[in-house]
Protein backbone atom coordinates (compact mmCIF):
# COMPACT_ATOMS: atom_id res chain seq x y z
CA UNK A 1 0.00 0.00 0.00
CA UNK A 2 1.47 3.38 -1.00
CA UNK A 3 1.98 5.94 1.44
CA UNK A 4 0.19 9.19 1.20
CA UNK A 5 1.79 12.69 1.22
CA UNK A 6 0.03 15.07 3.66
CA UNK A 7 -2.10 17.67 2.02
CA UNK A 8 -2.56 15.26 -0.78
CA UNK A 9 -5.95 14.84 -2.24
CA UNK A 10 -5.94 11.18 -2.50
CA UNK A 11 -5.56 11.21 1.82
CA UNK A 12 -7.77 13.99 2.51
CA UNK A 13 -10.01 12.77 0.11
CA UNK A 14 -9.79 9.34 2.49
CA UNK A 15 -10.05 10.97 5.28
CA UNK A 16 -13.37 12.74 4.32
CA UNK A 17 -14.82 9.71 2.99
CA UNK A 18 -15.40 7.78 6.68
CA UNK A 19 -18.12 10.75 6.94
CA UNK A 20 -19.60 9.15 4.61
CA UNK A 21 -20.03 5.96 5.56
CA UNK A 22 -20.60 6.52 9.23
CA UNK A 23 -22.84 9.18 8.66
CA UNK A 24 -25.70 6.91 8.03
CA UNK A 25 -25.76 5.79 12.18
CA UNK A 26 -26.12 9.59 13.33
CA UNK A 27 -29.11 10.14 10.43
CA UNK A 28 -31.40 6.52 10.59
CA UNK A 29 -30.62 5.55 13.81
CA UNK A 30 -30.06 8.55 15.76
CA UNK A 31 -32.40 10.92 14.01
CA UNK A 32 -34.46 9.55 12.07
CA UNK A 33 -35.75 5.62 11.79
CA UNK A 34 -35.17 4.88 15.13
CA UNK A 35 -36.68 7.12 17.14
CA UNK A 36 -40.13 6.92 14.91
CA UNK A 37 -39.49 2.82 15.57
CA UNK A 38 -39.01 3.49 19.09
CA UNK A 39 -42.36 5.60 19.55
CA UNK A 40 -43.67 3.36 17.36
CA UNK A 41 -43.60 0.02 19.79
CA UNK A 42 -44.47 2.42 22.46
CA UNK A 43 -47.96 2.70 20.23
CA UNK A 44 -48.62 -0.46 18.96
CA UNK A 45 -48.23 -1.50 22.46
CA UNK A 46 -50.80 1.16 23.52
CA UNK A 47 -48.52 2.14 26.72
CA UNK A 48 -46.71 5.60 27.30
CA UNK A 49 -44.21 3.84 29.81
CA UNK A 50 -41.99 1.21 30.45
CA UNK A 51 -40.98 -0.49 33.63
CA UNK A 52 -36.97 -0.30 34.18
CA UNK A 53 -35.28 -0.86 37.27
CA UNK A 54 -38.61 -1.76 39.67
CA UNK A 55 -40.16 1.50 38.70
CA UNK A 56 -42.17 3.39 35.43
CA UNK A 57 -40.42 5.69 33.17
CA UNK A 58 -42.05 7.33 29.77
CA UNK A 59 -40.74 6.21 26.55
CA UNK A 60 -38.73 9.91 26.39
CA UNK A 61 -36.69 10.33 29.47
CA UNK A 62 -35.72 6.23 29.21
CA UNK A 63 -33.77 6.76 25.97
CA UNK A 64 -32.29 10.35 27.27
CA UNK A 65 -30.87 8.48 30.02
CA UNK A 66 -29.61 6.17 28.50
CA UNK A 67 -27.86 8.09 25.64
CA UNK A 68 -26.67 9.97 28.56
CA UNK A 69 -25.34 6.68 30.26
CA UNK A 70 -23.49 5.99 26.81
CA UNK A 71 -21.66 9.17 26.60
CA UNK A 72 -20.56 9.05 30.00
CA UNK A 73 -18.98 5.49 28.96
CA UNK A 74 -17.57 7.30 26.00
CA UNK A 75 -15.88 10.20 27.88
CA UNK A 76 -14.25 8.14 30.30
CA UNK A 77 -12.80 5.15 28.03
CA UNK A 78 -11.65 7.39 24.96
CA UNK A 79 -8.22 8.88 26.96
CA UNK A 80 -7.61 5.61 28.14
CA UNK A 81 -8.01 4.68 24.83
CA UNK A 82 -6.44 7.34 22.90
CA UNK A 83 -3.33 6.68 25.21
CA UNK A 84 -2.77 3.26 24.42
CA UNK A 85 -3.39 4.24 20.17
CA UNK A 86 -0.74 7.09 20.48
CA UNK A 87 1.64 4.85 22.64
CA UNK A 88 2.11 2.03 20.48
CA UNK A 89 1.01 4.20 17.30
CA UNK A 90 -1.95 2.55 15.77
CA UNK A 91 -4.86 4.73 16.07
CA UNK A 92 -6.56 3.26 12.87
CA UNK A 93 -6.87 -0.24 14.49
CA UNK A 94 -9.00 1.16 17.81
CA UNK A 95 -10.71 2.97 15.11
CA UNK A 96 -11.64 0.19 13.26
CA UNK A 97 -12.89 -1.83 16.35
CA UNK A 98 -15.43 1.10 17.23
CA UNK A 99 -16.40 1.27 13.75
CA UNK A 100 -17.41 -2.58 13.75
CA UNK A 101 -18.86 -2.48 16.89
CA UNK A 102 -21.16 0.25 16.15
CA UNK A 103 -22.08 -1.50 12.65
CA UNK A 104 -23.04 -4.75 13.95
CA UNK A 105 -24.69 -3.39 16.85
CA UNK A 106 -26.87 -1.39 14.60
CA UNK A 107 -27.42 -4.61 13.06
CA UNK A 108 -28.39 -5.92 16.09
CA UNK A 109 -31.30 -2.81 16.66
CA UNK A 110 -33.02 -5.66 14.17
CA UNK A 111 -33.94 -7.80 17.37
CA UNK A 112 -35.00 -4.53 19.82
CA UNK A 113 -38.53 -5.00 21.72
CA UNK A 114 -40.02 -3.91 24.97
CA UNK A 115 -40.21 -7.39 26.06
CA UNK A 116 -36.62 -7.48 26.45
CA UNK A 117 -35.97 -3.75 27.32
CA UNK A 118 -32.79 -4.44 29.10
CA UNK A 119 -30.81 -6.27 26.39
CA UNK A 120 -32.48 -3.63 23.50
CA UNK A 121 -31.00 -0.68 25.32
CA UNK A 122 -27.85 -2.33 26.10
CA UNK A 123 -27.48 -3.10 21.95
CA UNK A 124 -28.67 0.50 21.51
CA UNK A 125 -25.82 1.62 24.19
CA UNK A 126 -23.03 0.03 21.97
CA UNK A 127 -24.00 1.50 18.81
CA UNK A 128 -23.99 4.67 20.20
CA UNK A 129 -20.35 3.76 21.72
CA UNK A 130 -19.16 2.40 18.95
CA UNK A 131 -19.95 5.41 16.65
CA UNK A 132 -19.01 8.39 18.86
CA UNK A 133 -15.67 6.21 19.86
CA UNK A 134 -14.28 5.54 16.12
CA UNK A 135 -14.70 9.25 15.98
CA UNK A 136 -12.27 10.46 18.88
CA UNK A 137 -9.97 8.58 16.40
CA UNK A 138 -11.28 9.52 12.94
CA UNK A 139 -11.25 13.09 13.98
CA UNK A 140 -7.86 13.56 15.61
CA UNK A 141 -6.42 12.30 12.10
CA UNK A 142 -7.54 16.13 11.03
CA UNK A 143 -4.10 17.52 11.30
CA UNK A 144 -2.37 14.84 10.71
CA UNK A 145 -3.73 14.22 6.69
CA UNK A 146 -4.20 18.35 6.12
CA UNK A 147 -2.42 21.20 6.75
CA UNK A 148 -3.93 24.29 8.48
CA UNK A 149 -5.09 26.31 5.34
CA UNK A 150 -7.32 23.01 4.06
CA UNK A 151 -8.81 21.97 7.26
CA UNK A 152 -11.57 24.41 7.22
CA UNK A 153 -12.52 23.00 3.52
CA UNK A 154 -11.59 19.46 4.08
CA UNK A 155 -13.95 19.54 7.36
CA UNK A 156 -16.49 20.91 5.81
CA UNK A 157 -16.48 18.40 2.87
CA UNK A 158 -16.17 15.63 5.05
CA UNK A 159 -19.77 16.83 6.64
CA UNK A 160 -21.44 17.01 3.51
CA UNK A 161 -20.31 13.77 2.21
CA UNK A 162 -22.09 12.16 5.54
CA UNK A 163 -25.22 14.23 4.70
CA UNK A 164 -25.59 13.44 1.29
CA UNK A 165 -24.42 10.15 1.53
CA UNK A 166 -27.07 9.04 4.82
CA UNK A 167 -29.72 11.06 2.74
CA UNK A 168 -29.35 8.52 0.00
CA UNK A 169 -29.80 5.70 2.74
CA UNK A 170 -31.99 7.44 4.12
CA UNK A 171 -34.33 7.58 0.90
CA UNK A 172 -34.17 4.59 0.00
CA UNK A 173 -35.59 3.26 4.00
CA UNK A 174 -38.12 5.89 3.17
CA UNK A 175 -39.35 4.03 0.39
CA UNK A 176 -39.25 0.77 2.13
CA UNK A 177 -41.04 1.78 5.79
CA UNK A 178 -43.90 3.46 3.38
CA UNK A 179 -43.80 0.69 0.35
CA UNK A 180 -43.08 -2.08 2.47
CA UNK A 181 -45.14 -3.90 -0.48
CA UNK A 182 -42.50 -3.42 -2.97
CA UNK A 183 -40.15 -4.91 -0.83
CA UNK A 184 -41.93 -8.16 -0.27
CA UNK A 185 -42.89 -7.40 3.30
CA UNK A 186 -46.46 -6.84 2.72
CA UNK A 187 -49.02 -3.97 3.91
CA UNK A 188 -49.68 -2.23 6.86
CA UNK A 189 -48.41 -0.98 10.17
CA UNK A 190 -46.67 -4.48 10.41
CA UNK A 191 -44.53 -4.32 7.67
CA UNK A 192 -43.69 -0.70 8.20
CA UNK A 193 -42.12 -1.87 11.34
CA UNK A 194 -40.30 -4.65 9.86
CA UNK A 195 -39.07 -2.33 7.24
CA UNK A 196 -38.09 0.19 10.28
CA UNK A 197 -36.16 -3.06 11.18
CA UNK A 198 -34.44 -4.13 7.75
CA UNK A 199 -33.41 -0.42 7.51
CA UNK A 200 -31.54 -1.13 11.37
CA UNK A 201 -29.47 -3.57 9.06
CA UNK A 202 -28.82 -1.95 6.11
CA UNK A 203 -27.22 1.08 8.01
CA UNK A 204 -24.44 -1.53 9.87
CA UNK A 205 -23.77 -2.95 6.26
CA UNK A 206 -22.99 0.47 4.68
CA UNK A 207 -20.90 1.76 7.67
CA UNK A 208 -18.46 -1.26 7.12
CA UNK A 209 -18.53 -1.70 3.35
CA UNK A 210 -17.88 2.27 2.58
CA UNK A 211 -15.45 2.39 5.66
CA UNK A 212 -12.76 0.50 3.67
CA UNK A 213 -11.81 2.91 1.56
CA UNK A 214 -10.98 5.34 4.39
CA UNK A 215 -8.97 2.12 6.31
CA UNK A 216 -7.19 1.23 3.15
CA UNK A 217 -5.58 4.85 2.56
CA UNK A 218 -5.32 6.46 6.12
CA UNK A 219 -2.10 5.88 7.99
CA UNK A 220 -1.73 3.57 10.68
CA UNK A 221 -0.46 6.13 13.26
CA UNK A 222 2.84 7.70 14.25
CA UNK A 223 5.42 4.69 13.89
CA UNK A 224 6.37 2.95 17.39
CA UNK A 225 7.81 -0.26 18.84
CA UNK A 226 6.82 0.16 22.32
CA UNK A 227 4.75 -2.90 24.45
CA UNK A 228 1.71 -2.05 26.00
CA UNK A 229 1.65 -2.80 30.06
CA UNK A 230 -0.77 -1.95 32.57
CA UNK A 231 0.79 1.32 32.69
CA UNK A 232 0.46 2.61 29.47
CA UNK A 233 -3.91 1.79 30.03
CA UNK A 234 -3.55 4.58 32.10
CA UNK A 235 -1.51 7.48 29.43
CA UNK A 236 -4.91 8.56 28.20
CA UNK A 237 -5.34 10.19 31.45
CA UNK A 238 -2.04 11.68 32.18
CA UNK A 239 -1.97 12.90 28.65
CA UNK A 240 -5.56 14.77 29.09
CA UNK A 241 -3.97 16.16 32.50
CA UNK A 242 -0.81 17.51 30.39
CA UNK A 243 -3.25 18.83 27.98
CA UNK A 244 -4.86 20.68 30.81
CA UNK A 245 -1.94 21.89 31.54
CA UNK A 246 -1.12 23.20 28.63
CA UNK A 247 -3.99 25.36 28.46
CA UNK A 248 -2.87 27.75 30.96
CA UNK A 249 0.07 28.56 28.22
CA UNK A 250 -2.84 28.77 25.25
CA UNK A 251 -5.65 31.46 26.47
CA UNK A 252 -7.24 31.20 22.87
CA UNK A 253 -7.60 27.39 22.84
CA UNK A 254 -8.71 27.66 26.84
CA UNK A 255 -11.63 30.21 25.80
CA UNK A 256 -12.51 28.46 22.82
CA UNK A 257 -12.73 24.75 24.50
CA UNK A 258 -14.89 26.43 27.71
CA UNK A 259 -17.12 27.75 25.47
CA UNK A 260 -17.32 25.47 23.23
CA UNK A 261 -18.33 22.73 25.81
CA UNK A 262 -21.20 24.96 26.34
CA UNK A 263 -22.56 25.68 22.84
CA UNK A 264 -21.61 21.80 22.24
CA UNK A 265 -23.85 20.81 25.18
CA UNK A 266 -27.22 22.67 23.39
CA UNK A 267 -26.52 21.60 19.50
CA UNK A 268 -25.82 17.67 20.93
CA UNK A 269 -28.90 17.96 22.83
CA UNK A 270 -30.92 19.13 19.97
CA UNK A 271 -29.85 17.10 17.47
CA UNK A 272 -30.43 13.61 19.63
CA UNK A 273 -33.65 14.50 20.37
CA UNK A 274 -35.25 16.63 17.78
CA UNK A 275 -36.94 13.71 16.04
CA UNK A 276 -38.66 12.51 19.62
CA UNK A 277 -39.70 16.28 19.66
CA UNK A 278 -41.37 16.34 16.68
CA UNK A 279 -43.01 12.35 17.18
CA UNK A 280 -44.46 14.04 20.56
CA UNK A 281 -45.27 17.37 20.20
CA UNK A 282 -46.22 17.59 16.66
CA UNK A 283 -49.76 17.63 15.52
CA UNK A 284 -49.81 15.51 12.59
CA UNK A 285 -52.90 13.80 12.11
CA UNK A 286 -52.06 10.01 11.64
CA UNK A 287 -49.23 7.56 12.23
CA UNK A 288 -48.55 7.42 8.63
CA UNK A 289 -48.40 11.42 8.29
CA UNK A 290 -46.33 11.47 11.16
CA UNK A 291 -43.77 8.98 9.61
CA UNK A 292 -43.36 10.77 6.60
CA UNK A 293 -43.69 14.46 8.79
CA UNK A 294 -40.49 13.19 10.81
CA UNK A 295 -38.58 11.59 7.91
CA UNK A 296 -39.33 14.40 5.79
CA UNK A 297 -38.19 16.96 8.30
CA UNK A 298 -34.73 15.02 8.58
CA UNK A 299 -34.14 14.85 4.89
CA UNK A 300 -34.52 18.65 4.86
CA UNK A 301 -32.16 19.14 7.65
CA UNK A 302 -29.61 17.42 6.05
CA UNK A 303 -29.91 18.51 2.61
CA UNK A 304 -29.65 22.01 3.71
CA UNK A 305 -26.56 21.31 6.13
CA UNK A 306 -24.72 20.74 2.84
CA UNK A 307 -25.55 24.14 1.93
CA UNK A 308 -25.11 25.31 5.60
CA UNK A 309 -21.20 23.66 5.89
CA UNK A 310 -20.30 25.19 2.76
CA UNK A 311 -22.00 28.80 3.71
CA UNK A 312 -20.01 28.68 7.18
CA UNK A 313 -16.82 27.66 5.58
CA UNK A 314 -16.73 30.65 2.84
CA UNK A 315 -17.90 32.67 5.78
CA UNK A 316 -15.22 31.86 8.04
CA UNK A 317 -12.52 32.36 5.63
CA UNK A 318 -13.93 36.17 5.11
CA UNK A 319 -14.98 36.68 8.85
CA UNK A 320 -13.22 34.68 10.99
CA UNK A 321 -14.12 30.90 12.72
CA UNK A 322 -14.85 33.35 16.27
CA UNK A 323 -17.67 35.44 15.05
CA UNK A 324 -19.25 32.95 12.48
CA UNK A 325 -19.66 31.09 15.28
CA UNK A 326 -20.93 33.56 17.45
CA UNK A 327 -23.51 34.37 14.70
CA UNK A 328 -24.58 30.80 14.50
CA UNK A 329 -24.79 30.42 18.60
CA UNK A 330 -27.27 33.66 18.23
CA UNK A 331 -29.52 32.24 15.32
CA UNK A 332 -29.74 28.97 17.77
CA UNK A 333 -30.97 30.99 20.41
CA UNK A 334 -33.79 31.98 18.45
CA UNK A 335 -34.77 28.88 17.45
CA UNK A 336 -34.92 27.05 20.45
CA UNK A 337 -37.68 29.88 21.34
CA UNK A 338 -39.25 29.37 18.13
CA UNK A 339 -39.47 25.11 19.08
CA UNK A 340 -41.80 26.22 21.95
CA UNK A 341 -44.37 27.75 20.18
CA UNK A 342 -44.24 24.99 17.13
CA UNK A 343 -47.53 22.74 17.36
CA UNK A 344 -48.10 22.18 13.03
CA UNK A 345 -46.21 20.56 10.87
CA UNK A 346 -45.23 23.44 8.44
CA UNK A 347 -44.26 25.39 11.22
CA UNK A 348 -41.74 22.39 12.17
CA UNK A 349 -40.46 21.87 8.27
CA UNK A 350 -39.49 25.23 8.67
CA UNK A 351 -37.73 25.05 11.57
CA UNK A 352 -35.58 22.20 10.45
CA UNK A 353 -34.48 24.04 7.97
CA UNK A 354 -33.02 26.20 9.55
CA UNK A 355 -31.28 24.08 12.22
CA UNK A 356 -30.24 22.02 9.09
CA UNK A 357 -28.41 25.71 8.33
CA UNK A 358 -26.72 25.83 11.12
CA UNK A 359 -26.54 22.44 12.52
CA UNK A 360 -23.95 21.31 9.41
CA UNK A 361 -22.18 24.64 10.20
CA UNK A 362 -21.60 24.35 13.36
CA UNK A 363 -20.08 21.17 13.62
CA UNK A 364 -17.49 21.56 11.03
CA UNK A 365 -16.91 24.54 12.15
CA UNK A 366 -16.08 23.98 15.47
CA UNK A 367 -13.79 21.09 14.73
CA UNK A 368 -11.47 22.95 12.76
CA UNK A 369 -11.59 25.75 14.75
CA UNK A 370 -10.18 23.63 17.52
CA UNK A 371 -7.76 21.82 14.88
CA UNK A 372 -6.02 25.32 13.96
CA UNK A 373 -5.94 26.69 17.87
CA UNK A 374 -3.71 23.76 18.59
CA UNK A 375 -0.41 24.23 19.45
CA UNK A 376 2.86 22.34 17.25
CA UNK A 377 2.60 18.58 18.07
CA UNK A 378 2.38 14.81 16.90
CA UNK A 379 0.20 13.81 19.79
CA UNK A 380 -2.91 15.12 18.31
CA UNK A 381 -4.98 12.11 19.48
CA UNK A 382 -4.37 13.25 23.11
CA UNK A 383 -5.75 16.54 22.03
CA UNK A 384 -8.39 15.82 20.03
CA UNK A 385 -9.36 13.27 22.87
CA UNK A 386 -9.78 16.35 25.18
CA UNK A 387 -12.06 17.74 22.66
CA UNK A 388 -13.71 14.81 22.82
CA UNK A 389 -13.77 14.21 25.78
CA UNK A 390 -15.01 18.01 26.99
CA UNK A 391 -18.17 17.11 23.96
CA UNK A 392 -18.92 13.82 25.44
CA UNK A 393 -19.31 15.46 29.27
CA UNK A 394 -21.25 18.27 27.88
CA UNK A 395 -23.85 16.12 26.30
CA UNK A 396 -24.40 13.81 29.72
CA UNK A 397 -25.25 17.29 30.96
CA UNK A 398 -27.19 18.46 28.64
CA UNK A 399 -29.07 14.79 28.04
CA UNK A 400 -29.75 14.51 31.82
CA UNK A 401 -30.81 17.91 32.11
CA UNK A 402 -33.20 17.84 29.47
CA UNK A 403 -34.60 14.33 30.75
CA UNK A 404 -34.89 15.29 34.31
CA UNK A 405 -37.18 18.51 33.18
CA UNK A 406 -38.85 16.37 30.42
CA UNK A 407 -39.84 14.08 33.55
CA UNK A 408 -40.50 16.45 35.80
CA UNK A 409 -42.63 18.38 33.52
CA UNK A 410 -44.18 15.96 31.67
CA UNK A 411 -43.69 17.61 27.87
CA UNK A 412 -40.16 18.29 26.03
CA UNK A 413 -41.22 21.86 25.62
CA UNK A 414 -39.87 22.87 28.67
CA UNK A 415 -36.41 21.53 27.86
CA UNK A 416 -35.83 22.83 24.94
CA UNK A 417 -36.19 26.01 25.83
CA UNK A 418 -34.17 25.90 28.46
CA UNK A 419 -31.56 25.07 25.96
CA UNK A 420 -31.63 28.61 25.22
CA UNK A 421 -29.64 29.63 28.49
CA UNK A 422 -26.18 27.24 27.43
CA UNK A 423 -26.31 28.92 23.44
CA UNK A 424 -26.93 32.39 25.37
CA UNK A 425 -23.51 31.78 27.63
CA UNK A 426 -21.67 29.88 24.81
CA UNK A 427 -21.82 33.43 22.80
CA UNK A 428 -20.41 35.24 25.54
CA UNK A 429 -17.90 32.95 25.96
CA UNK A 430 -17.31 33.28 22.61
CA UNK A 431 -16.63 37.22 22.48
CA UNK A 432 -13.99 36.40 25.48
CA UNK A 433 -11.16 34.01 22.91
CA UNK A 434 -8.89 36.23 21.92
CA UNK A 435 -8.78 37.60 17.75
CA UNK A 436 -5.17 37.20 17.86
CA UNK A 437 -2.37 34.76 19.55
Amino acid sequence: METLAKGSKKLLNAWAFYDWANSVYSLVIASAVFPIFYGALFSKAGVETVMVFGGQIRSTPLITYTTAAAFLVVAITSPLLSGVADYVGNKKNFMKFFCYLGALSCIGLYWFSLEHIYISLFVYFLALIGFWGSLVFYNSYLPDVAFKEQQNAISAKGYSLGYFGSVLLLVFNLVMVMKPELFGLGEGGEASVKAMKISFITVGIWWIIFSQYSFYHLPKGNKSDKKVTAKVLFNGFRELKTVYASLKENLKLKRYLAAFFVYSMAVQTVMLIATYFGEQEINWGGDDAKTIGLIGSILIIQLVAILGAWLTSKAATRFGNIKTLIVINVIWVFLCITAFFIYEPIQFYITAGVVGLVMGGIQALSRSTYSKFLPETKDTTSYFSFYDVAEKIGIVFGMLIYGVIDHITGTMRNSILFLVVFFAIGVVLLLRVPRKS
